[in-house]
């Protein structure tokens, strides 16, 4: 059964993107720990991060690069956090959240709450401030 992130790439479930390439796709969180928080994955599923292939693999890190500059440009932020947990879903991929703090980056904070009126407006400040990256 494929993940709910091949889905997404699949079109079948609807999602906030703010950035794709042919092998590549970046949209929002919609549980996020912050506003801002995007989500980076391969369109190939591959479920665990260290079973990517080299290419895939750092590939994926140079769009999250990519993708980060976009955020720190949209979201009011000191930096963009990184992390990889890969237990939520079989698919690989990148947590970036704009940061403050350390505990930031805490999962085991209350999420927020999002419409999507909200989601989509964040959405196309990432895709408006990458853009000009």
């Amino acid at each position: 059964m494929p993940s709910i992130f091949s889905r997404i790439v699949a079109g079948e479930i609807p999602a906030h993107v703010v950035a794709e390439t042919v092998e590549f796709l970046a949209f929002l969180d919609i549980a996020p720990l912050a506003v801002g928080h995007v989500l980076v994955i391969p369109k190939k599923e591959v479920d665990y991060i260290f079973d990517l292939d080299d290419e895939t693999y750092t590939g994926l890190h140079i769009f999250a690069k990519i993708v980060a500059a976009g955020i720190r440009k949209a979201i009011p932020c000191q930096r963009i956090g990184v992390t990889v947990i890969g237990l939520e879903v079989p698919h690989a991929h990148i947590h970036l959240i704009p940061i403050n703090h350390v505990d930031d980056m805490n999962f085991s904070k209350p999420k927020l709450k999002l419409s999507s009126e909200e989601l989509a407006d964040i959405a196309a400040n990432i895709k408006a401030a990458l853009r000009t990256v």
